[in-house]
């Protein structure tokens, strides 16, 4: 059905604490989407991150568990888990930019208090049922993270050898000597999940679908290669053998290496895709909707031997995706599936995505930066199962581009397009409305776009490794003019919420 929402991460939220959360910020934005008739709300990964990785929830230690930097302060104290002078913390938090770093050391001291005062508590029944219900990942999950600790969070493979074999004796050692802390793992987790259920209520109360985002790959250092080695394409079973990325191109003469452990798709498949399957279950009972990243590596992906510098000397491998994908919504009827296939616009993706009936992802400022008419970005080259932005978290707003990207050609050829004159003035009201009046089915739309900001408002600047995640709003940058004209251009081209 015809439609329309806003990107925006939840770390970006006007929040008193630093970062944006999942309880009071997030319910008023979801007011502000349906006051502005929006019918979707995408979101980044909600998985947890690490300064080790400069915060990117593109990099995470597990692909199931929730992010506790994004628990709301506010909810703790109406549950009675913390004192209300708790909420008036002493540190002082950035208002312009996500303050991770302050945000972890107060939000960490709140869960402790909470859990401390959880144990007071006779009544654990819904504790209990979540444990049962999510063990398949949550018992992992908690034994990583705190061995993580315990080894000064070195990587797995440089734990203790009978650690690093999962021998059962001295995993049962380990979660006897630290039940404690295991529980209080699983505590935090349940703490994240119960506010995302609350959450995912309120949007459905108002009638606003969260987008959510799962990478392809996950971290070598994570819960999943350290559990479920036969998946990954390992060296002796403790290093990567052949590590993701993408080859070289106009805008990377070196391709980009990612570094993650790629997927050993022979062994996925002898085992039924089960650890996939697990995965995307999960993921459809968090979002109406999943966006998978890099969804081309289900059809073919770049391999690079680990320890190599650059993505130079990779290759293209081949990956099971028609059976995969059989499989999915053989498993998963219900799924509603967005796949990300920039940079993988081939015939075979665009096979795949037929057969399946899955949109894909066409971006308005990459059909003015090069090729002819027949440029698949250009609107009058959309078919209507697509999802059409302006931009993603991984491209400048439509005035940075505009400024600091789009040579004259390019300009010239966004003018002639649009059949009027184009400056840093309106340039992102008009690459809204060609968004908005395509016939893609879905059109989203970054609230920085909406917002009129310029370079300062990117989320992300890919190839780069610092700066980047920690764009973040106040609630008066939403100024009127802004929720009227975008509510009317949403009326205008029939993709008001039904």
């Amino acid at each position: 059905m015809r439609g329309s929402g806003v990107l925006a991460h939840i770390t970006s939220l006007p929040s008193p604490y630093g970062i944006g959360d999942i309880g009071y910020p997030s319910y008023w934005f979801c007011d502000l989407l349906h006051s502005m008739k929006q019918t979707y709300w995408q979101i980044l990964p909600i998985n947890p991150v690490e300064k080790f990785y400069e915060f990117s929830p593109y990099s995470s230690y597990s692909a199931f568990a929730g992010n506790i930097l994004l628990i709301s302060p506010e909810l703790l104290f109406e549950w009675g888990l913390i004192p209300k002078e708790e909420l008036e913390p002493s540190v002082s938090f950035s208002k312009e930019k996500t303050d991770y770093e302050n945000s972890f050391v107060y939000k960490r001291r709140l869960l402790e208090i909470s859990f401390e005062n959880f144990l007071k508590n006779k009544e654990k029944r819904e504790f209990e049922e979540f444990c049962e219900r999510e063990k398949f990942w949550l018992e992992d999950y908690s034994n990583f993270v705190v061995l993580k600790r315990i080894f000064r969070n070195k990587e797995w493979n440089k734990w203790s050898q009978e650690l690093i074999e999962r021998k059962e004796s001295a995993l049962e050692e380990f979660r006897r000597k630290n039940k404690l802390k295991i529980e209080k793992i699983k505590f935090f987790q349940f703490v994240f999940f119960t506010q995302w259920e609350l959450l995912r209520n309120y949007c459905k109360s108002k009638g606003v679908k969260i987008i959510g985002d799962i990478p392809i790959y996950v971290n070598f250092d994570s819960v999943e290669a350290w559990v479920n080695r036969d998946i990954f394409k390992l060296r002796g079973n403790i290093e990567p053998e052949f590590v993701s990325g993408v080859p070289p191109d106009n805008f990377s003469p070196y391709g980009q290496l990612w570094g993650h452990p790629v997927y050993d798709w022979e062994n996925l498949l002898k085992r039924d895709f089960d650890w996939w399957i697990l995965r995307l279950c999960h993921s459809s009972r968090l979002f109406d909707i999943i966006r998978i990243d890099h969804f081309r590596g289900f059809e073919s992906y770049w391999e690079v031997p680990f320890g190599e510098k650059t993505a130079e000397k990779g290759k293209w491998v081949k990956a099971p995706g028609e059976i995969f994908l059989k499989k999915v919504f053989e498993k998963i009827p219900q799924i509603s599936l967005i796949a990300e296939d920039l940079g993988g616009y081939t015939d075979e993706v665009q096979r795949l995505l037929r057969i399946f009936n899955i949109p894909g992802t066409r971006v308005l400022q990459f059909g003015f930066t090069d090729g002819g008419s027949d440029n698949p970005y250009l609107p009058h080259n959309f078919d209507r199962n697509c999802v059409v932005y302006t931009g993603t978290h991984d491209n400048n707003t439509a005035k940075g581009w505009f400024e600091k990207e789009l040579d004259g050609k390019g300009r010239e050829k966004l003018m002639d397009y649009i059949g009027k004159e184009i400056t840093l003035e309106n340039v992102n009201w008009e690459l809204i409305r060609l968004a908005m009046q395509s016939v893609a089915e879905i059109a989203i739309i970054p609230l920085q776009d909406i917002l009129g900001l310029s370079e300062e408002g990117r989320m992300n600047k890919p190839a780069t490794t610092s700066g980047n995640w920690r764009w973040r709003f106040e609630k008066d940058q939403v100024k009127e003019e802004f929720k009227i004209k975008f509510s009317d251009l949403t009326e205008i081209y029939g993709r008001g919420r039904k």
